[in-house]
């Protein structure tokens, strides 16, 4: 059954795009059917398939898909991908801009919500407006997992450290991090980052098993 990770902040620069597309390229390298949508009309991620195609000589019809759609097509499309049963997973990387109908849409197709935040003020007030944009589709769909995603924590940082930033979020928080390293800034289309396993395995888990 294709499971739907949709990746949503209210802003950009959160980590939706990096993440998004290092757990595509992980659950590809794992041999699961993987398609990646982006909603952001500047369609970036197919942009840089196409230079890292052109550049390693890769076969596309190799590596998963990356798709283009928009804020008002991507509930519809969703719906269409799943009734095809083609794919295990797909991701979709949404717009920083989404409107309030467009998050609403998106999550009824959803079956988990991934929000990445640093602990940075402004991410954390970021972080607390998404979640709270979600509840109205968490009060249509009681099954749907919203899961918060640490993202770029030093590697000092402890773990009460980190829950009690999030503490006070209505949503489930991950219990691994990206840490603040280049090799996951500087991502890849094509090969997956092995250091990223254990934050694929961890978003499995929550979203197979609770």
């Amino acid at each position: 059954m294709t499971k739907v990770i949709s990746f949503i902040s209210r802003k950009g620069g959160t980590g939706k795009t990096t993440n998004a597309i290092n757990l595509a390229t992980m659950l590809h390298n794992l041999g699961h059917k993987v398609a990646l949508i982006e909603t952001d009309t500047n369609y970036t991620l197919n942009t840089l398939r196409k230079m890292e195609v052109y550049k390693s000589g890769a076969k596309e019809d190799s590596l998963f898909e990356i798709l283009g759609s928009e804020d008002k097509q991507i509930a519809s499309d969703l719906e269409n991908m799943r009734s095809a049963k083609s794919y295990d997973y797909i991701l979709v990387d949404s717009a920083g801009k989404t409107t309030d109908e467009g998050i609403k849409k998106l999550c009824l197709q959803s079956d988990a919500v991934i929000v990445p935040t640093s602990l940075t003020q402004n991410d954390l007030l970021v972080t607390y407006q998404t979640v709270e944009d979600l509840s109205p589709a968490k009060e249509l769909k009681s099954d749907l997992k919203i899961l918060v995603l640490p993202n770029r924590i030093h590697s000092l940082t402890g773990s009460k450290t980190i829950m009690d930033a999030l503490s006070d979020l209505n949503a489930e928080i991950l219990e691994v991090t990206v840490p603040q390293k280049n090799l996951f800034v500087n991502f890849s289309t094509i090969m997956a980052e092995k250091e990223y396993l254990s934050v694929a395995k961890e978003i499995v888990k929550k979203l197979n098993n609770g």
